[in-house]
């Protein structure tokens, strides 16, 4: 069986940056088995795996080890797929998912903006010793469906932080998403998901969900530019919709192919 493969880099105009995620096209859905045997040996933080629907497609996440409810970078790297290399014809891509409703993602000049839920964080109590395992001390900690947020104190500390990844691989969380007000954007972040096979994600549009509420109601504005500080980075636009988040990026196309299983 002969499947095409594409391999985006998202959250970037330019290769060797952003997140890269790996687009599969599927005829029809394979058994979990296979899905999650080709994420491995893709090796990559996503492999997005789509399905044609009427007039939308169906679209599963799976990183190495497992499949994840919702994805940012892989599902702007699948709709880039769409709409620049197979020539989508309408303005608007509806993707279908499992666990996360429907995702729309749209053109916006050069920008591609996803549609996605909204996943405000409440406050907790700092969980004793994090200041250790992340390298830095948190000024402030939330917690969010799937994610821990951890605020710090500026942009400088979200650089310096040095996590011990088999101990945030034990919390009992999807990832940390930490984060502090911006020199160059609104706000800067990284995102740390040991458990599920990504020590850290370059590049990640589902932590958005949380961080764009958090930040839209700190500085009193809906619209906000936020970098991902990780070692490729990559840049997002954001809007906070009330129950909705709108997350514009940029892509770059690395690799077409054809894999054999």
């Amino acid at each position: 069986m002969k499947l095409p493969l594409y391999q985006v880099d998202a959250f970037t105009s330019t290769v060797f940056s952003g997140n890269p995620a790996a687009v599969c096209l599927l005829d029809a859905w394979l058994d979990d088995a296979r899905l999650q045997a080709i994420a491995a040996e893709n090796n990559l933080s996503e492999t997005a795996f789509l399905v044609p629907a009427q007039r939308s497609f169906e679209i599963r996440w799976f990183t190495p080890v497992t499949e994840v409810a919702l994805c940012g970078h892989a599902t702007l790297a699948s709709a880039f797929v769409q709409f620049m290399c197979k020539n989508w014809p309408y303005e608007t891509i509806v993707f279908q998912t499992r666990r996360s409703g429907e995702l729309v993602v749209s053109r916006r000049d050069d920008l591609l903006e996803m549609d996605f839920p909204a996943r405000p964080a409440r406050g907790m109590a700092t969980p004793a010793g994090l200041g250790t395992v992340l390298g830095v001390e948190p000024q402030k900690v939330y917690r969010s469906a799937e994610d821990v947020l951890v605020v710090l104190a500026d942009e400088s500390a979200v650089q310096r932080a040095a996590p011990d990844f088999a101990a945030l691989q034990r919390l009992e969380h999807r990832g940390i998403i930490i984060t502090a007000p911006g020199s160059r954007s609104d706000f800067v972040s990284r995102f740390f998901a040991p458990a599920v096979g990504v020590p850290e994600d370059p590049v990640t549009g589902s932590a958005h969900c949380v961080l764009i509420p958090y930040w839209s109601a700190r500085l009193n504005k809906k619209e906000l530019f936020a970098l991902q500080i990780s070692k490729r980075g990559g840049a997002l636009w954001c809007r906070d919709a009330g129950e909705r988040v709108k997350i514009c990026g940029k892509a770059a196309l690395y690799l077409e192919g054809v894999i054999t299983i």
